[in-house]
C-alpha cells in the first residue's frame, strides 16, 4: 500500500515559496507596533488553500449543510479581534481560516481529493463587525507528516494589508521541529500565534483566543 500522503507536503511548501506563492515574513516577522503588541507575523498560505470555495463556508465547520453527521475531531472555538497597526478595530474586513480534518487531510485535489472527512468543512469566513471581533467553531487542530498542528488565517479588507499567518497549539511538542514555526525568529512575534484551548465555564467547547494584529495600514482609496 502507498503512504497516507504520496506527495510531500514539505516538498510542496518549499514549491510555493520558491514560486512566491507564500513567504515567511514580508520583512516584519518579528518588528512591532508601535508602543503595542508584536505585529501578527506573515507565513505561507501552504499548497492546500482551497482550489475552489465550499458552498457551506459559515463559521461553523464542524457542520455541513445538508449533512447530518458533524464533523470527526474535538470540537474547540477560536475567537480575537483583528486590528490594525494603530489599534483600530478593522471593521468590515474579511477573516477566513483553513485547515486539515482530524485525520490530517486538507479538502484539496492534491492532498489525494476526495479523503478529506466530507462532514468537515476545512475552511470558513466571516466579516467583521463594528468590535473587529471574530469566532469560529472548528476542531482542534491536528498534525500531519512534516507539521506541527496549525490553523492557517487570512485577514483582508479595504485600508489594510492582506494577512496571512498560521496558528500554532502551545506547549505541542512538535513544535520545536516545525520549519515554518520556527522561522519567527522574534519570541513576542511566536508567542502571538501561539495559542492554548481553554475549558469555557458553561458546557461550550475549549476556546483558544488569537487576536490579530496587521501591519502597515494601506491609504483608502
Amino acid at each position: 500500500m502507498g503512504q497516507k500522503h504520496p506527495i510531500s507536503r514539505r516538498g510542496l511548501l518549499n514549491a510555493s515559496l520558491a514560486l512566491g506563492i507564500g513567504t515567511l515574513g514580508f520583512g516584519i516577522a518579528g518588528s512591532r507596533a508601535a508602543d503595542g503588541p508584536p505585529l501578527t507575523p506573515r507565513q505561507t498560505p501552504g499548497p492546500f488553500y482551497p482550489s475552489r470555495l465550499p458552498a457551506d463556508a459559515d463559521r461553523d465547520l464542524t457542520r455541513v449543510a445538508g449533512r447530518a453527521k458533524r464533523a470527526a475531531g474535538r470540537i474547540v472555538q477560536v475567537a480575537g479581534r483583528v486590528t490594525d497597526d494603530s489599534g483600530r478595530a478593522l471593521a468590515g474586513a474579511r477573516v477566513e481560516i483553513w485547515q486539515c480534518d482530524a485525520f490530517g487531510y486538507y479538502h484539496h485535489p492534491r492532498d489525494r481529493g476526495g479523503r478529506a472527512d466530507p462532514n468537515f468543512q476545512g475552511y470558513g469566513r466571516m466579516l467583521l463587525g463594528e468590535d473587529g471581533r471574530y469566532r469560529f467553531t472548528t476542531i482542534r487542530p491536528v498534525s500531519y507528516p512534516g507539521r506541527a498542528p496549525h490553523i492557517h488565517f487570512a485577514v483582508s479588507g479595504p485600508g489594510v494589508e492582506r494577512l496571512t499567518t498560521q496558528m500554532y497549539l502551545a506547549e505541542h511538542p512538535q513544535n520545536a521541529r516545525d520549519f515554518l514555526y520556527n522561522a519567527i525568529r522574534d519570541p513576542a512575534a511566536r508567542r502571538s500565534v501561539t495559542v492554548a484551548f481553554v475549558q469555557q465555564a458553561d458546557d461550550r467547547p475549549p476556546l483558544g483566543h488569537f487576536d490579530l494584529v496587521l501591519g502597515r495600514s494601506l491609504p483608502a482609496n
